[in-house]
């Protein structure tokens, strides 16, 4: 339980966090447009890494993101995930729900940053996505996809839909799994990250600027091949392995 002594701390964060974000909006609004692509992901990977030491999360990245047309795929936990994922890939364009681009402020810089929204209440929106995505990957983009479709407990996976993947295998474009794994001192997974249920994104918030000892483990898994994959059977493949990687990172923690 998080005492009064952590007021001030969290406060201090909070302040931190916030001046943070408007930086990065200044930057958006006044210079980003003129960065080449390299200053760009250079400038989204130190932003992102930054926002979360300031939220007072740890950061550990394993392996590579690859470069080039590929498709990130990786599991869903918490708003911060986006930012865990950039601080190691700042090149990844996020497919995410549309109503991400009404979150006060981060709204703004998130949809800035190139994401692509999709509608999940409408099915047709779906077939959309997968032609904007499969034109990105062709190009050479990174795109990136959360398949639970909704945040989820963070220790057992929620079921994969498959629909976007036809993205990648339509192209032939290598998918990346990536593993998500927040905690804290005497949680494997921690509750504070967790943004499920009826928690409002200011709770969550909140609970992640007042836990102490907050990590968050980034870890890249080897690239593999989409083509003529079947999309339901490739779904349920990405989920296991990445559920069996966060099983084993939580073993030895």
């Amino acid at each position: 339980m998080q005492g009064l002594f952590s007021l001030p701390l969290a406060l201090w964060r909070l302040l931190r966090v916030w001046l943070h974000v408007f930086h990065g909006m200044a930057i958006m609004a006044l210079r980003f447009g003129g960065y080449d692509a390299a200053a760009k992901q250079r400038m989204v990977g130190w932003w992102s890494a930054k926002l979360l030491r300031l939220a007072g999360l740890s950061v550990q990245v394993q392996g590579t993101s690859r470069p080039g047309g590929t498709l990130v795929v990786a599991n869903h936990v918490s708003w911060l995930d986006i930012a865990a994922i950039h601080a190691g890939c700042p090149q990844a364009r996020f497919v995410s729900k549309a109503d991400v681009k009404h979150w006060p402020l981060l709204g703004w810089m998130i949809s800035n940053a190139g994401t692509l929204y999709i509608e999940r209440e409408r099915k047709r929106d779906a077939m959309r996505m997968v032609h904007d995505m499969a034109a990105a990957l062709k190009r050479g983009e990174t795109v990136a996809v959360f398949p639970e479709g909704t945040t989820g407990p963070g220790e057992t996976l929620l079921p994969f839909h498959a629909n976007l993947l036809q993205a990648a295998i339509a192209v032939e474009a290598p998918i990346q799994p990536v593993v998500l794994r927040f905690s804290e001192p005497g949680q494997r997974f921690s509750v504070s990250a967790q943004y499920i249920g009826d928690t409002t994104l200011l709770q969550s918030i909140w609970r992640v600027i007042t836990a102490r000892g907050l990590t968050v483990q980034v870890q890249f898994l080897p690239p593999q091949g989409s083509a003529h994959a079947d999309r339901r059977a490739l779904a349920a493949h990405l989920q296991s392995e990445i559920q069996l990687a966060l099983d084993h990172a939580a073993s030895g923690a």
